[in-house]
């Protein structure tokens, strides 16, 4: 879920340049449906898994006039020793402004097919970077909370920015509406080195197409931590290559005591037409 909220995920700062050069244009996310195949990669600690399996189907829309949209689904089923056959599947919908200041939300989760309950809220940050959350589900409720955080498309911009920029870390506070809604993470990314358009060899058939192979990448991790907490464990890791236009490639789950990766198995991107850039 958190790679989806994360990807989605996952609006720009249009950043002037430091010198009176024109200024480097706005990055541009474009509509795309990916879907992403999971198998376990790792497995240790206390753990008891034997094997893991699912899929990541995402779909994601909009532009920064008219705001992003994103619906995402994940099935896992953990095979363990202790517990047998698991099988959670978490189904989420955002939409987010394109200003970045607003995002509605909903989440459900289930797991061998009991419901959990559902979040269904609408989150606003103030411009001094306050946020405040009303709930609908579970029950009418609000959240605040100070300290700037900032949405997953934002998020998802700013880590495309700081790669073209040069730069390897980058520190934020997310707020996703994930869990019960009343969590804001604090984050750390690891930037690598930028990929030029078109390396790399044995990628999957997906990543081949154009939308791809003209656009520059970069490896990026990012851990995700519970905010003010001393421990400085994180609560899960996820690693990508992040291309400029939003979409990626080479998954990896961390949840400490087992890891998950997630391959391309398909990607949809719209013509030129449908993906043209809102100028704001």
């Amino acid at each position: 879920m958190r790679f989806l909220l994360l990807m989605s995920g996952l609006s720009v700062a249009m950043l002037a340049s430091a010198s009176a050069e024109t200024a480097k244009p706005g990055v541009q996310l474009v509509p795309h449906r990916a879907v992403y195949d999971l198998s376990l990669m790792r497995a240790g600690g206390s753990s008891s898994l034997e094997n893991a399996r699912g899929r990541i189907a995402m779909d994601f829309g909009g532009n920064a006039c008219d705001g992003y949209t994103l619906t995402y689904r994940q099935v896992t089923v953990l095979d363990s020793t202790e517990a047998g056959s698991r099988t959670m599947d978490t189904r989420t919908a955002t939409f987010e402004t394109g200003d970045g200041l607003s995002m509605r939300f909903k989440s459900t989760s289930s797991s061998q097919g009991a419901s959990g309950n559902g979040v269904d809220g609408d989150a606003k940050l103030s411009p001094e970077g306050n946020l405040d959350v009303q709930f609908k589900q579970p029950r009418n409720a609000t959240f605040a909370a100070a300290g700037q955080p900032v949405f997953p498309t934002e998020h998802l911009k700013r880590l495309i920015e700081a790669g073209r920029g040069g730069q390897n870390t980058l520190s934020v506070r997310v707020y996703d509406g994930s869990d019960d809604g009343k969590k804001i993470y604090d984050t750390l990314a690891l930037i690598g080195r930028r990929i030029e358009p078109g390396a790399g060899n044995n990628l999957e058939e997906p990543a081949r197409q154009e939308a791809l192979t003209k656009v520059p990448r970069w490896p990026v991790t990012i851990s995700y931590f519970t905010q003010g907490d001393g421990d400085r464990t994180p609560v899960y890791t996820i690693s990508f290559e992040l291309y400029e236009n939003g979409i990626s490639r080479a998954l990896k789950l961390d949840y400490g005591d087992f890891a998950l990766k997630g391959d391309l198995q398909s990607l949809q991107v719209p013509g030129a037409a449908a993906t043209a850039a809102c100028q704001r």
